[in-house]
């Protein structure tokens, strides 16, 4: 039992809660630089793969146990890092890294050799099965342990998909919402199942590269200055906007992400007010108990689709004159993209609760879940990258395996360590194949908003329709006849 007083420490008299935001940010910024600067002193953690922003997450929990645990400082009768806190962060940043890399434009790069590059159809459906067997594979896990352990939601294992295929941000967003239907610790659940994707990713990246390499089929190469693109031919094209003018274009770049955020806002406010008042249960039926939440859950979902419609009027603008210039940049989009991405993965893993995730139930949920989602996601991955990549199977694996494990900033890095110029369309795949992924996972997506309804048949329909629908989309993908390959020159 902890002995230590809560030490209080007195605020400036200027202080208020918003310093407590300002701060915890501070220290979020200063948690990446104090990583970056071990995984660069490290080397053996530099060889892991093991991205920066993964132990600044673990450098950020240790820190928030050791302040409101161990040492129980408070500024103000609040502590300096909050689970709270985190959790927010993770949730908007998420949206807000779709929006950057929603708004940008059709660029490439590096030169994609002359390989014939595979159907958009063919990675989506590659995304959205993992993710369906993620599903199977994680329920039938958690229906099991349910029966040993009375803290194990059955319906919780849906989380894996969450966590492994779709990253921190829909974890925290799944998970907080199934702690609103009686799941204690779910959150907690869903953020730790993530944390172990991208330990799995940089694992099994490792253990692949490393299988490659010794049989002679993968030849690392190592950026030089050389292969750097020169700055001023990416941050000002012809029709853009000058980089500094009355305004910064970086700034223009963020105001634009967060007008597209605000009417995300409005669409969902709006949207949700309107099932509200149509709901014929006025203690709260289906729509409010189960849609409502969900459109706020997958709140990048909806920051996608808005980004769609900003652009085709944008588009519509510049046809009929009224815009002359392009305000967009796709390098400064990008850049935006991985701070938001950077700082969701460092809060997401802050933000988990330990203590929820203490019981033996938990644990050995967990470990069994992460060891049996990783391999699954492994052979899965590296089965179908064999019969549908062919032409670049190794780079394929390593794009697809990382993204369904982490996030496609993952799957990007763990490509680097082999096609570090992107010669391959493996890139492009994984891009194009996330978006088409959106449509084919509206089933999952479906499903996660009112599988943890009472009553078994909520619970075994759905299993039984992850199923199915699985089984109909591995058909399609493994048919020959909707692979209409294209080569990029």
């Amino acid at each position: 039992m902890n002995t230590w007083p809560i030490l209080t420490i007195l605020p400036p008299s200027d202080f208020n809660s918003y310093w407590s935001i300002v701060t915890q940010i501070l220290i979020l910024c200063s948690l990446l630089l104090l990583a970056n600067t071990i995984r660069r002193k490290v080397i053996f953690i530099q060889k892991a793969l093991i991205p920066t922003s993964i132990i600044a997450g673990f450098l950020g929990l240790g820190l928030k146990y050791l302040l409101n645990n161990a040492l129980q400082i408070q500024i103000d009768g609040a502590f300096l890092v909050t689970s709270d806190f985190m959790s927010i962060v993770t949730y908007h940043m998420i949206a807000i890294g779709f929006i950057a890399l929603g708004l940008k434009g059709s660029e490439k790069i590096g030169k994609v050799r002359n390989m014939k590059q595979v159907n958009p159809v063919k990675s989506g459906l590659l995304i959205v099965t993992t993710y369906m067997l993620q599903g199977i594979v994680g329920l039938i896990i958690t229906i099991i342990a349910a029966l040993v352990f009375t803290d194990i939601a059955a319906y919780s294992g849906v989380l894996l998909p969450m966590g492994y295929g779709q990253g921190p941000g829909q974890a925290n967003n799944i998970g907080l919402l199934y702690e609103g239907a009686g799941f204690v610790g779910g959150r907690s659940f869903g953020l730790t199942i993530s944390t172990m994707g991208f330990i799995s990713a940089a694992i099994g990246g490792v253990i692949y590269l490393n299988i490659m390499i010794k049989r002679g089929k993968i030849k690392r190469v190592e950026r030089t200055d050389a292969n750097k693109p020169q700055l001023t031919s990416i941050v000002e094209g012809s029709d853009e906007i000058p980089v500094v003018e009355s305004v910064d274009k970086m700034s223009v770049q963020m105001a634009i992400v967060g007008l597209v955020y605000l009417l995300s806002w409005l669409f969902m406010y709006g949207l949700t007010s309107l099932l509200g008042v149509l709901d014929t249960n006025p203690a709260g039926g289906f729509l409010t108990k189960s849609v409502i939440p969900l459109i706020w859950g997958f709140n990048f979902i909806v920051a996608t689709f808005v980004t769609i419609l900003v652009k085709k009027f944008v588009k519509f603008i510049k046809k009929i004159k009224l815009m002359k210039r392009t305000y967009t940049n796709d390098f400064m989009l990008n850049r935006i993209a991985g701070v938001a991405f950077d700082f969701m993965i460092i809060a997401s893993i802050t933000a988990i609760d330990i203590e929820m995730i203490s019981s033996l139930g938990m644990i050995v949920t967990l470990i069994i879940i992460g060891l049996v989602g990783a391999l699954v996601t492994y052979f899965y991955i590296r089965h179908i990258t064999k019969s549908v990549y062919k032409d670049y199977p190794d780079e394929a694996f390593l794009a697809f395996y990382g993204n369904l494990t982490g996030t496609v900033s993952t799957g990007i890095s763990i490509l680097r360590e082999m096609d570090p110029n992107f010669e391959t369309p493996a890139s492009y795949d994984l891009v194009a194949g996330s978006t088409t992924a959106i449509a084919f996972g509206f089933p999952i997506l479906l499903i996660t908003g009112f599988i943890y309804n009472e009553g078994w048949y909520w619970l075994y329909g759905s299993l039984a329709g992850l199923i199915v629908i699985f089984i109909v989309f591995y058909v399609f993908l493994m048919r020959r006849k909707i692979n209409k390959p294209t080569t990029n020159q």
